[in-house]
Formats: C-alpha cells, structure tokens, sequence
C-alpha cells in the first residue's frame, strides 16, 4: 500500500482488490506486519476484547513490533474472567494495554436514560459504551486490526483481509478472515497463550455480562450475544457487501 493513498477520504479500490488478493493467503502476522510496515506503528492499532481470536492476534502482533498500541473498550460491564484474562496477558507479555472507556460511568447512564440501558435498548446501550468511546479513540490512527472471521455470523461472511472502513474513514485490517475456529485454537494451544476459560463453558462468543449468554449445541457461534432480540453486532463493524 502506498503511504500517501492514506492522505486520501479512501483507498483506491483498485489497490484494495489487488492488496485483498495478495494478502488473502497470507498468514495472519504477516498480515499484520504489512500493516504495522506500511502504515505505521503508531499509525495502527489492534482492537482487543480479549475473545479467543484477539489473544492469538496480540501474540502474533506483539512479535511483528512490540510497540503497536492494543487497546480494548471498557464498557464496565465485562465478565470477572475478561479483565482476568486481561492481567495475565500485561504479565505473560509486559505490555499494557490501553483502556478506552465511556464518556459515562453506568452511574451516569442510569441517571440521564435509567437502570439497565442494555435491556429496553441495547443498541443505544452499546452507541454509548463502545461505538462514541471507539470512534473518539481511533482518531488518533490511520488504521486499525481485528478480530473478525467469515464463519463468525452471516454479518461477517464477506470480510476481507483488508478493507476501506466507510464508518471510521480508515484501512481496517481482519488477518483472521478466512482462518477456521480450529485453526485459531491450534494457534493457541501451539504457544501457550492465555485465554478466557469462559470458551471451555458454552461461550464462544464474550461480550458484556447482561448481554452474553451460553450457547447450545447446534446454534450460531454469536448466539449468546444478545438472546431474544434482533440484534446480532454492536455497531463497531459494518457488514461488508460481497
């Protein structure tokens, strides 16, 4: 990618096609070397919510270049064994991760719009706690890396290894597109890597505490992810067209 493609509103969508097809059967960290070369360190950053797929991607990431910046959304309203899972991976790794929280505390939020936002509506519950707070972080960045795989859900079953994000105006990097569950926990096992152990009980998918539940056999890897409504993404990932 050339670097001064990334002073333009977008990146040509003729080099997106070319870069897609050259970095699609690439391994993940050499995914995100390109990304960490050709963009910048401290010009991209690494998302973390610490779900299977984020842990195996801080490894790779922190043996590209120890100095890319890993930042997760707080919300407040994570599982005991995230933010555990958070710690041993500083310690495992000696390095901090950034956190980016919400303009309001749940003290805050339960005052201007009531107890229990998530239930009554979860959309404006996750607008608040992760969209505003990710949007007023990326800011400071040209591009940035996650986690999402195509067999995740239906909403993700186009992404790309690198794609144009319309929603935060920059490249946005998924090394892990196209790999296999199975092959992300290989990758796990294969170097030790901490992970929740809330995976080994029917979560495959962690998000916040009120809105994850364990799934059954059978059903969608993100159908633990708010149960009953019609929600299936908290808004940091528009679902690309194929």
């Amino acid at each position: 990618m050339e670097k001064q493609l990334l002073q333009h509103a977008v990146l040509d969508e003729t080099r997106l096609k070319s870069l897609q097809e050259e970095l699609r059967t690439k391994h993940p960290e050499e995914i995100i070397r390109f990304g960490v070369e050709e963009i910048g360190v401290k010009a991209i950053t690494l998302a973390c919510s610490f779900g299977y797929e984020d842990v195996a991607l801080v490894d790779m990431a922190l043996k590209v270049n120890p100095e890319l910046d890993i930042f997760y959304l707080d919300t407040d309203l994570h599982f005991a064994e995230t933010y555990q899972v958070r710690d041993r991976l500083s310690e495992r790794y000696q390095k901090e991760f950034i956190r980016v929280a919400p303009a309001l505390t749940l003290e805050e939020q339960q005052e201007r719009y009531g107890a229990e936002l998530w239930k009554r509506d979860p959309d404006l519950c996750c607008k608040l706690r992760k969209v505003e707070p990710l949007r007023k972080f990326l800011t400071g960045y040209q591009g940035w890396i996650t986690g999402i795989r195509r067999e995740q859900s239906p909403t993700r079953a186009h992404a790309e290894v690198i794609e144009w994000d319309q929603a935060f105006g920059m490249v946005k990097l998924n090394p892990l597109a196209f790999w296999k569950e199975k092959q992300v926990w290989n990758y796990i096992f294969a170097h030790d890597i901490p992970y929740n152990p809330l995976h080994d009980q029917q979560y495959p998918s962690i998000g916040c505490q009120p809105c994850t539940r364990q799934v059954k056999p059978g059903e969608d890897p993100r159908a633990g992810r708010w149960s009953g409504s019609a929600k299936t993404e908290c808004g940091l990932h528009v679902p690309q067209s194929e």
